[in-house]
């Protein structure tokens, strides 16, 4: 699509696509009335000003929108689209080792105890092996440096979404 067709959509239309790429309420509903956008570098750079100018329950909620690494179901309900995205970022973890996936589903489960959130990583182009290895060192953060850190990996999936919802349609 292009950014005159996202322009133009109704705010129903637009949030469905927004929450495509970030499952936080609060950030579609202040990204449709941030339109329109000019260019795509303004619409990435509105996306991270409204991301950061957010709560901790706002970006709770949008990792409630993707699935724990190394599995397909998000705890929230996604659309198809961001379903098959979740699965393309996380592509690598389908030919792992056993010993890498029962690794992750045992991380998985300590961070989400520790945190209180599922374990959110920028997965596209990481092997199941180097998320294993960021997953294990998280779990030595603090709280308020790990939900700062799982906000700045979830900025980063919102970026590549938008530049791929741009390149669909």
């Amino acid at each position: 699509m292009t950014l005159d067709h996202f322009n133009q959509f109704s705010a129903d239309q637009a949030e469905a696509e927004f929450l495509k790429c970030c499952g936080s309420k609060r950030w579609a509903r202040a990204m449709i009335e941030a339109r329109p956008f000019e260019n795509k570098d303004e619409l990435l750079h509105k996306a991270d000003r409204v991301w950061w100018s957010l709560d901790s329950a706002d970006w709770l909620e949008a990792f409630r929108a993707h699935p724990k690494i190394g599995e397909k179901k998000a705890p929230a309900t996604q659309s198809e689209q961001a379903q098959s995205w979740s699965e393309q970022e996380q592509s690598e973890t389908q030919n792992a080792a056993a010993g890498t996936m029962a690794a992750l589903a045992e991380g998985n489960r300590e961070y989400e105890q520790r945190f209180g959130f599922i374990f959110i990583v920028c997965a596209t182009g990481k092997s199941s092996e180097e998320m294993l290895a960021i997953l294990n060192y998280r779990l030595s953060n603090d709280g308020d440096t790990e939900i700062r850190t799982a906000a700045e990996e979830q900025r980063k999936i919102t970026r590549l979404r938008l530049e791929r919802l741009l390149k669909t349609k």
